[in-house]
Formats: structure tokens, sequence, C-alpha cells
């Protein structure tokens, strides 16, 4: 459950203040969150957002994200205000049709073999030739990396290389960072942060008058744009003329040419058998994600009145906390603060062999579920687990600080400072 030591930026456990647009509980909130009966309520007014820890036995979860799914869209107001102007019309800021036409589009695509198969490929090809080079050379020289740097350029690379066809390079250590890279960290930073302002009305003063951080919102965004949008008319030129040997393998060539516009495209744009028996990788995974879920609070907009059974009004903000979940006791028992990857397996007598257990996506959240439950899922555990093995296979990861990181929920979770590590080779037996 969530405590005072918890380190967590901007995350505030105070008693008695819900007038501040931070995280605040009020009193009992601390008790609520170790509980399977919390939601928190939040009341916008012309200056702040205003928090209220409720307590809801029965199922709120389940209402909101499956069975009453339609009533708690994901791209109304206040959200679309604080993240809109980066995500636009994505499927991940938007409802009804347009959110379901996406869905399908994409949902046919990562079902493909072909696409699957492109991806490992893509995956292997960046695990081999960069970031094991990256890793050994600083096992030989003896130099501090920051492993979560090093895993975001990886990503960032892998994701650019599948859904765009396109190859930024960003493992190079000894080229600066690119524009678009640096562009869409800096719009995800400061859009994210718009809810940590003071007063709901100061960061849309800023962009009224276009100064301070939402100025650097703006020129990042038109940033990401232009590039994007770039690439996507050399793809587009490329399909045209039969040229580029990878036509139509990566996302953007298959949206292209199923006749999607290029503004379309661009707002969406944002081994396999072997690596489905590895349960006790894919254990430590789902427990890590469990204690530090890359996404750490997810919110909707009540469209009408509505019973969870706590009472809802329309316009209401109800969010459901994924790191405060994975903290409850009632639902992974007293040993939840501990890292224990055992708990995803079945422990029944008479079971020789370790058997994954199904667990609720409505108890683990951390890839949705009901409607929106992520399309990717399985194709994300399985990169996972290629880079994990290839990873701790060849290299020993030794922490630099004996501190414990301080955990930064913002748009997607990371750690305050990075980490800092030393990379050793291990021996071969």
């Amino acid at each position: 459950m969530l405590k005072e030591k918890e380190e967590v930026e901007g995350v505030k456990n105070t008693e008695g203040d819900s007038n501040n647009n931070s995280i605040t509980w009020e009193k009992g909130g601390e008790e609520a969150i170790g509980r399977d009966e919390v939601v928190i309520m939040a009341y916008l007014t012309l200056t702040h957002y205003q928090f209220k820890v409720k307590r809801n036995p029965g199922h709120g979860r389940y209402n909101i994200l499956k069975t009453n799914f339609f009533n708690f869209p994901k791209g109304s107001k206040p959200f679309t205000d604080l993240l809109g102007d980066l995500l636009r019309q994505g499927i991940f800021n938007v409802d009804g049709h347009s959110w379901s036409s996406q869905r399908k589009l994409a949902s046919h695509e990562f079902s493909t073999r072909s696409l699957r198969s492109f991806a490992f490929e893509v995956l292997r090809e960046e695990v081999e030739t960069r970031i094991v080079p990256v890793l050994s050379t600083a096992a030989d020289v003896g130099t501090t990396v920051d492993l979560q740097d090093v895993f975001k350029r990886f990503a960032f690379d892998v994701v650019c290389k599948v859904s765009l066809g396109w190859d930024p390079n960003c493992l190079d250590l000894t080229r600066p960072v690119k524009p678009l890279a640096e562009a869409f960290d800096t719009a995800a930073e400061i859009s994210a942060r718009r809810a940590t302002e003071p007063l709901y009305a100061v960061w849309k003063a800023k962009r009224v008058l276009n100064v301070g951080s939402e100025r650097r919102l703006r020129e990042a965004i038109r940033t990401v744009h232009e590039l994007v949008s770039e690439i996507v008319r050399a793809k587009r030129k490329s399909l045209e003329i039969g040229t580029g040997q990878e036509a139509k393998q990566d996302l953007l060539s298959r949206f292209l040419a199923a006749g999607h516009d290029s503004e379309v495209v661009r707002d969406m744009v944002i081994r396999f058998e072997e690596l489905k028996e590895m349960s006790y990788m894919k254990a430590c995974l789902c427990e890590a994600m469990r204690l530090y879920p890359p996404v750490s609070w997810d919110s909707k907009h009540a469209a009408n009145d509505d019973v969870l059974p706590t009472r809802v009004k329309k316009g209401d903000k109800v969010t459901y906390f994924p790191y405060g979940m994975g903290r409850m006791e009632n639902l992974w028992g007293n040993d939840c603060e501990e890292f224990k990857p055992n708990r995803w397996f079945h422990s029944e007598p008479g079971i020789t062999e370790p058997i994954l257990k199904p667990v609720s996506p409505f108890k683990f959240p951390v890839f949705q579920a009901g409607p929106r439950v992520c399309i990717g899922k399985e194709m994300a555990f399985m990169q996972m687990k290629f880079v994990v093995g290839s990873v701790l296979s060849r290299f020993e990861i030794i922490p630099v600080s004996k501190q414990k990181p301080v955990f930064v929920p913002l748009l997607t979770a990371h750690m305050a400072g990075g980490l800092k590590v030393k990379i050793k080779r291990r021996e071969v037996k």
C-alpha cells in the first residue's frame, strides 16, 4: 500500500488536503489505497482539479473498463485538454467510431504472422548488432552506463523501425539524440506535467500567451509532426515508385497501402515458440510491472450519471491506480510489497512442473482490460523476454548507487536520474 516512505515523484500523501492537483488523499485515503474498494473522483474547477478518495465495494474497475465501457470514454475533457495537443486524433485519445476503426485496423495488422516475424527480426538485429556491442564496450572499458537511457534509445529504434520503416540509430552513443526522439520526449513530459501545475489555469494561460513550458511544448509538437509527416511522405513516394526492399513490412507501409490518408496515419503511428516457454521470466516481468507499472494510473470521464456502486455524476473524472492496486494486501497477500515471481504460478498439491496461473486483467490492469486491452500485449512479452534473456545471459548488471531509485509516474514511468550501472561479462561455463 502507498506509504509516506514511498519515493514517488509528484505524489503526496497528506491528510485532509484535496485542493492540490497533485495526487492527494483525504483522511483515511492511505487505508483506502490498501483495499480493493478504492476509486478516485476528480472534480474539475476553473483553477484546479479536486481529488477525492471514495471507497468502492464491488467491481468498479470492471464496470469502468468493460460492463459500462461506453459511459466512461477516454477522450473527454479534461483529458484532451492535457494531452490532446500531442496525441490529437490518435487511438489513445479518441472514442466512438474513430477509436473503433483505428482499433480494427491495428488489430488486423498485429494479428498477421508477417508483422510478428518482421518485428522479431528487427528486434533480433537491434539486440545483436547494437545493444550487445554497446554493453560489451562498457564491460571492456569499465565505463558507467545509464541503462535506462540505453534501453530508452533501444526502444525508440525498434518502435521507429517496426512502425515507420525508419532507422533513427539512437544507440550510436557517439552521436547526439535524434531531433524526433528529443522532441517527442519533451512533448510527452510537458504534456503530463500540465496536471501538476498548482492551478489549472496556469498552463492554460501560458498556452494562450505562448510562454514558458507551453512555448517549448508547441515547438516540440511542431517538430514531431513535421518530422513524422516527412517520413510518411517519403514512404508514400517509395511505395508509389516501387523502391525499398522493406515494402509493406513495417506498419506505416501497411497503413498507407490500405488507403489511409497521411494525417490519420501520422496520428496512429505514435523465435516465438521458444519464447512462449520462458514461464519464469514472464513471471519476473509481471512481478516487476505489478510493483512498478509503466502507466501508473488511468483516467476516464463519466458521460452520464452512474453507480460503481459509488455514485458518479456526469463529467466526473474517475481514476484507477495500477500502482496502488499492485500493493493491495487483499489482492496480493501480506507480502504484496515483496518481489516474488512465484506468486504467478499455481501452488496446488500434485503439480510437478510450475504452471503460470491466469490472472484477471481487472486485478492486473497493466495492459488495460475490456475493449481497450492492449492488442500488442503478447508481442510486448515476447520482446521483453528476448531482450532480458539476451542481455542477462551475457552480462551482469551492477548498480552504482545503493539508494533506491525514485519512481517518476508521467505518461510512462521512469526513474529520476536514470539507472547508472557497471557492466560485467558473464563467465562462459
